[in-house]
């Protein structure tokens, strides 16, 4: 079985995918003869051509309006942003007319859509190039939203996107993009939408994650000698499978929720609330965030006081268990 990176896994996955149904579309900015700016499409143009991969002018609005119309047309497109705060442009497509298309037509249309792009920090980048926008896609209806954190899970959770019939924001973490080689199948496969994943079991405490903060939760919870902790990939954030956490908190009695976009609305606070009104009487602790500021990602030299890290996490940690 062939050992891949994140990137390319989700080569492998839209290799899969172009190669098995035609109707699968690869759009973007330097998708084609470059590859792809983490070079993640590199190969599909000379392999399927320009009819197929296409690359298009630096316009995000118009990358995403015209991959609906493709869409709704029948095609299956994958549309790439370079990178995170790109798609802000694109927000206006995507919330006004993706989202809604199977609402607005009662069902007689969908869109089967993928926006795929890179998202988060760690790689010392410029501004716009290192946000964390996930809340802003799974706060619209219509729209599911899939973040992975290794390999395996990234080209499975391509694949299930790409065959899902409705629109999927495809958010891949570029700090671990090539940090770390998985086993991959070389055969297609599917990781169901909507399922969480225990990546370590616990008894002690619930440390809920995705993207690259699973890396960081996981360093922290086999580092730890006094504390039993079980770790949660959340794998998709709208869809979220409540059920995985409200089992595991009620198991831990103490949950901890991380990730890398600001604390003010950041999905940690709907976790949260919903570990509140679910499981309030298992709990020993309140549910902590470890999270990202309410500040513009900061540049390089600051970046790593930005990012929670395995120091503010194993703080977090020490306040709920002396609660």
């Amino acid at each position: 079985m062939p050992k891949l990176n994140i990137v390319e896994s989700v080569r492998d996955a839209l290799d899969c995918e172009m190669k098995k149904d035609k109707s699968v579309i690869v759009i973007g900015e330097d998708v084609g003869l470059n590859g792809g700016v983490f070079r993640a499409t590199d190969g599909l143009y000379k392999k399927y051509g320009n009819k197929r991969v296409i690359d298009t002018p630096l316009a995000e609005s118009g990358i995403v309006g015209s991959a609906i119309g493709m869409a709704i047309a029948g095609l299956k497109p994958v549309a790439e942003i370079q990178f995170d705060g790109f798609t802000y442009p694109a927000l206006d497509q995507i919330f006004s007319h993706a989202a809604r298309i199977r609402n607005r037509t009662r069902g007689r249309y969908t869109c089967p859509l993928v926006v795929r792009f890179p998202y988060g920090g760690g790689i010392r980048a410029l501004e716009h190039h290192n946000e964390s926008p996930e809340t802003y896609f799974a706060h619209t209806p219509g729209l599911k939203v899939v973040i992975p954190s290794n390999p395996y899970d990234t080209k499975g959770l391509l694949i299930a996107a790409i065959r899902d019939p409705d629109p999927v924001i495809f958010m891949e973490p570029k700090r671990i993009y090539r940090a770390v080689k998985g086993e991959v199948p070389s055969k297609p496969y599917t990781v169901e939408i909507g399922k969480a994943k225990i990546v370590k079991e616990g008894t002690d405490l619930t440390l809920i994650a995705w993207g690259a903060m699973v890396r960081e939760c996981m360093k922290v919870a086999e580092s730890l000698d006094n504390v039993n902790v079980e770790v949660i990939d959340v794998r998709t954030i709208k869809p979220c499978d409540y059920e995985t956490i409200f089992k595991s908190v009620q198991k831990t009695s103490r949950a901890i929720v991380v990730h890398e976009a600001p604390l003010t609305l950041g999905f940690g606070a709907e976790i949260a609330a919903q570990i509140q009104e679910r499981c309030l009487l298992q709990m020993n602790a309140p549910v902590l965030r470890v999270t990202g500021y309410d500040v513009p990602f900061p540049y390089f030299k600051l970046e790593n006081e930005y990012l929670p890290s395995e120091e503010r996490i194993i703080n977090a940690i020490e306040m709920v268990m002396n609660y």
